[in-house]
């Protein structure tokens, strides 16, 4: 009597039915999460972005063919980088692992940048970075050189003469004729004083800049020797205003708050993963079965 029962209940289409559902079950649960999930969907906005590509690439709109052929590539992508996480090549792989946190952290600016910075932010970075962005003084000047190897311990006996008589004469037209010769220039067009000093040294260029323009000063020292100098001109150094800085401001603003919020980003996840410091083999060539539980920097 149970072996016909049996043998009806076998018979029954709805027990093939639940007997079929629960292969499959173990399938998909054991080898992938069924055919559903292998899908490759291609939206109207994807076509429509790979033919834009073409077009700026190739300044024409693709032909059927070719819109046909990008949609094949995309297609093949999909499924070698579908494949190639199954079989597990994306891991432990160093080109892979830098291209992931590139587009976290693209993903991430796009988040810090919803925001721009405010006036007040960026007024604030300048004022604590203005040594940064300080414009420094410029200064044009003529200068006479005097030779020291020429004219040895009466140098500033001839210094000073020479510089009575350029003061009488005012204005410093056809003065590059007197003193020595020196392969710099006679006169210095409004230039920075950093300029100065990489050329005359710090001394000399540390003197001009108190000079009064206008009338012949010195002898003043440089590398070379002694000179006399006219400044023509002189602007002092300022700080600038946010107005002629702000697009520098605005970019190292930008960028130092980016490496700050891409730390904090970092710190919060490092919470969910705990970090494992091996210790080293030891000389006899045995590994040290201990480990060193680590956070961070942290030992």
């Amino acid at each position: 009597m149970k072996s016909h029962l049996i043998k009806t209940w076998l018979r029954e289409p709805l027990v093939h039915f639940l007997a079929i559902g629960a292969m499959l079950f173990l399938v998909f649960h054991f080898w992938g999460s069924g055919p559903a999930d292998n899908r490759i969907v291609i939206t109207p906005g994807q076509v429509d972005s790979m033919a834009a590509r073409f077009t700026r690439t190739w300044q024409r709109p693709p032909t059927d063919q070719e819109l046909k052929g990008l949609i094949d590539d995309y297609v093949r992508g999909e499924i070698a980088a579908r494949e190639a996480r199954a079989l597990g090549l994306d891991r432990d792989d160093t080109i892979i692992q830098r291209r992931l946190r590139q587009k976290l952290e693209f993903m991430a600016e796009d988040a810090f940048n919803a925001t721009p910075p405010t006036e007040e932010q960026l007024q604030g970075w300048l004022n604590d970075h203005m040594d940064d962005f300080r414009i420094e003084p410029k200064i044009g000047f003529y200068q006479v050189y005097l030779n020291p190897d020429k004219r040895e311990t009466s140098i500033h006996d001839d210094a000073n003469k020479l510089l009575e008589k350029l003061q009488t004469a005012g204005p410093p037209a056809g003065s590059s004729i007197a003193g020595d010769s020196l392969m710099l220039p006679g006169e210095v067009q409004l230039t920075r004083l950093s300029d100065v000093t990489r050329i005359f040294g710090q001394q000399f260029a540390d003197e001009i800049i108190k000079m009064e323009p206008g009338r012949w000063s010195g002898p003043v020292p440089s590398g070379y020797g002694l000179h006399l100098v006219y400044v023509t001109e002189k602007k002092e150094g300022r700080l600038p205003t946010l107005t002629e800085v702000r697009q520098t401001v605005e970019r190292d603003f930008t960028a130092q708050r980016r490496t700050r919020e891409l730390d904090a980003m970092y710190e919060r996840l490092l919470e969910r993963y705990p970090v494992t410091m091996q210790k080293q083999v030891d000389q006899g060539g045995t590994a040290n079965a201990a480990t060193t539980e680590a956070r961070g920097q942290e030992q």
